[in-house]
């Protein structure tokens, strides 16, 4: 064969080939995801706020009587019973005050009996006409003066009693004392002086937080049959909740913020909450049965709204919109759009469409060969 023939034929194989039928294209390779599937069950109706721990009582202990402190009968920072003896102020003056009130009271009461018995001579003498009347009547008006004298000193030792006991200053409520503000030997005034140290009541306490207007009324609704329950969760302890009790509601929405204020009592006996703090607390209003759940991160938002993809029996994704409601514990109540059973994408949405071919892999932590929905 000659060399121009083998080219052409070449050429004629060629050009068969490449008129020829092209192969199928490869299928598009399935997208790694995790599914889980949707469940029915009872949720509780919760509101989530930031809140922030109050004593139930507080305290600010000011000197009754001025002077000199001559005593410190606690450490700071520890507790306290109601009575227990705090500070001790210099007695002395008050002491030598309350004595002379007593004296003069003495005094008074002998001159009072002296008068009155002076009164009852001259009562007699008055009844046998030696007496006159204006002597008479000058007689009794200083008698009775006198015994005026004896009910005022009475009421100066009192005072006086009262003083000297204030030198001795106990505690008011049972708590735990803060900073000591004054030491042995400072001098403190009477009432308008500072603080001497602040007491406050730790157990139980208050959580106080706000919550939006528009769910007064089913709050309300709900305290009205039942006691709502509060729990605590305090920043890096969440696994660990605190229960309380919700007791107060406020009178009156603050219009600045359109809240209103709640308070839930917490026994605190392990000392985990602490006047000041913030934590996160939750309200349980009501349980709603029967309701299609599925975790927080099923839940997409495009441009026509909330849609969840749907893992169909062929192992393909759909997009299905979906009515999503409340959320509680990483978990979102679906109003509408799934059905029970039904596997939804909780990870690997990213790289998905609506028709895509998709794996399904076990979530981390999940033993291999165990099934999406087995979550840990």
């Amino acid at each position: 064969m000659s060399r121009s023939t083998l080219a052409l034929t070449v050429l004629a194989g060629l050009a068969a080939a490449g008129c020829g039928q092209k192969d199928p294209a490869v299928a598009a390779a399935a997208v790694p995801v995790v599914a889980e599937a949707a469940a029915r069950k009872s949720v509780p109706i919760q509101l989530r706020a930031i809140a922030n721990v109050e004593s139930i009582e507080t305290v600010a202990v000011r000197p009754q009587v001025g002077g000199e402190i001559t005593a410190v009968h606690f450490r700071e920072g520890t507790d306290v019973r109601a009575g227990d003896l705090l500070f001790t102020i210099d007695p002395r003056p008050y002491e030598a005050a309350l004595h002379q009130a007593e004296a003069g009271l003495a005094r008074d009461e002998a001159n009072a009996r002296n008068a009155r018995l002076e009164a009852q001579r001259a009562e007699t003498l008055s009844n046998q006409g030696i007496l006159s009347r204006e002597q008479f009547d000058a007689t009794h008006n200083s008698a009775d003066a006198l015994d005026a004298a004896v009910r005022a000193d009475r009421a100066s030792v009192e005072a006086a009693r009262l003083n000297l006991a204030y030198c001795s200053i106990r505690s008011p409520i049972e708590g735990r004392t803060g900073s000591l503000l004054v030491q042995r030997g400072n001098v403190v005034k009477a009432i308008d002086g500072g603080p001497l140290v602040v007491i406050n009541r730790i157990d139980p306490v208050f959580v106080s937080f706000s919550v939006p207007d528009k769910r007064l009324a089913e709050i309300q609704a709900a305290r009205a049959t039942r006691k709502l329950a509060v729990a605590a969760r305090i920043p890096g302890e969440e696994a660990r909740p605190i229960a309380g009790e919700l007791t107060f509601l406020d009178n009156a929405v603050d219009r600045a913020t359109g809240t209103v204020r709640l308070k839930g009592t917490f026994a605190n006996r392990e000392r985990r909450l602490w006047p000041g703090q913030f934590v996160n607390v939750v309200l349980s209003i009501a349980t709603r049965p029967d309701s299609i759940v599925v975790p927080t991160q099923a839940v997409q938002t495009g441009q026509a709204g909330t849609f969840v993809f749907v893992v169909k029996p062929d192992l393909t994704a759909e997009a299905r919109p979906v009515v999503s409601g409340e959320e509680l514990d990483g978990h979102v109540i679906v109003e509408k759009g799934l059905q029970e059973g039904e596997s939804v994408v909780i990870d690997g949405q990213i790289r998905l469409v609506p028709g895509a071919r998709v794996e399904l892999k076990a979530p981390v932590g999940t033993p291999t060969g165990a099934p999406p929905e087995a979550r840990p």
